[in-house]
């Protein structure tokens, strides 16, 4: 390589000799022609304008070229970055709320009042346990009017009530025409069976009129036994 340089025709910037493109203005260099300084700020000459041209046509042509390709091959904007797609989540569906059924409220069964625990049975005569021999219902005047009263365990007192009603058979209606209170009767507190007999002729006179009567028999004030029976003039 020699140290002969090459001056620009276009610029007059000297160039290495093996330069084939000015390095300051970039115009190809003519080797062996004579330098033509030019005249004016820009240059004029034909050849200084086709390169000029070249160079420019060069240019404009790589960038129609890169906007060719862009559109055949356009970039993804996300290309290269961590892109997370939101998951959509589904949307709980509001439940209807199911109206309780009202439940109904329990009519409460009504229990049966317990019943005197003792018997009272009425009749003409008694045994030798103060039992009744045989029942009867209706009284007359002539009759004995005789009644026994038995309990499941002993009376625990040593005296008895007899309270007597008189009921109207058409209305149900009850008169009280003796009281327990008056009408005490004495018994062994250890006793479970008792028995008492008057003429009947004497409840009809007490009670003033026949009819229907029920008498209820008290320890205190606990009702023990309950018994109906009928008084008639004849």
């Amino acid at each position: 390589m020699t140290d002969e340089s090459v001056d620009c025709f276009n610029c007059g910037r000297s160039n290495p000799e093996w330069a084939q493109v000015c390095r300051s203005c970039g115009v190809p260099l003519r080797h062996g022609a004579a330098v033509v300084a030019p005249t004016g700020r820009f240059p004029t000459d034909r050849g200084s304008l086709t390169s000029i041209g070249a160079v420019i046509g060069t240019i404009l042509l790589a960038v129609l070229l890169g906007i060719f390709l862009s559109t055949l091959n356009p970039v993804d904007p996300t290309v290269g970055q961590n892109v997370v797609t939101p998951t959509p989540s589904a949307t709980a569906e509001p439940s209807a709320s199911e109206t309780p059924i009202p439940t109904e409220t329990p009519v409460p069964t009504p229990t049966a009042t317990p019943g005197p625990a003792g018997t009272l049975t009425f009749g003409e005569e008694l045994d030798g346990n103060d039992q009744v021999v045989t029942p009867v219902e209706t009284f007359t005047p002539g009759m004995t009017f005789a009644h026994s009263i038995t309990v499941p365990q002993p009376f625990g007192v040593s005296s008895i009530g007899e309270q007597v009603l008189r009921i109207d058979e058409a209305s149900g209606a009850e008169e009280e025409v003796d009281r327990a209170f008056d009408n005490q009767l004495s018994v062994p507190p250890d006793a479970t069976s008792v028995g008492f007999e008057i003429p009947a002729s004497n409840l009809l006179a007490a009670y003033e009129q026949p009819g229907l009567y029920e008498m209820r028999v008290f320890a205190g004030n606990t009702l023990i036994a309950v018994g109906r029976f009928r008084l008639s003039e004849g």
